[in-house]
């Protein structure tokens, strides 16, 4: 199982599956991040925290915590 948090930068990838419960799935899904969606990692924080994706023709940020939830292929 490959996650959004290891995609590298520049890399596009699709999202298989969200883990999570509740709200913080809620979450994730409203802000556009649904199975079968392209995600393209833009960039990365020097810590690694938080990734910035294109998506929907958006940019977006996410948290790393929020990131380890997305299961990607």
């Amino acid at each position: 199982m490959k996650t959004l948090r290891e995609a590298k930068v520049g890399e596009t990838v699709t999202v298989r599956r969200l883990h999570g419960e509740g709200p913080v799935k809620r979450r994730i899904m409203d802000m556009g991040i649904t199975k079968g969606t392209s995600l393209l990692v833009r960039k990365v924080a020097p810590l690694g925290d938080p990734m910035e994706l294109s998506l929907r023709g958006y940019e977006l940020s996410v948290r790393r915590a929020d990131a380890e939830m997305i299961e990607v292929e």
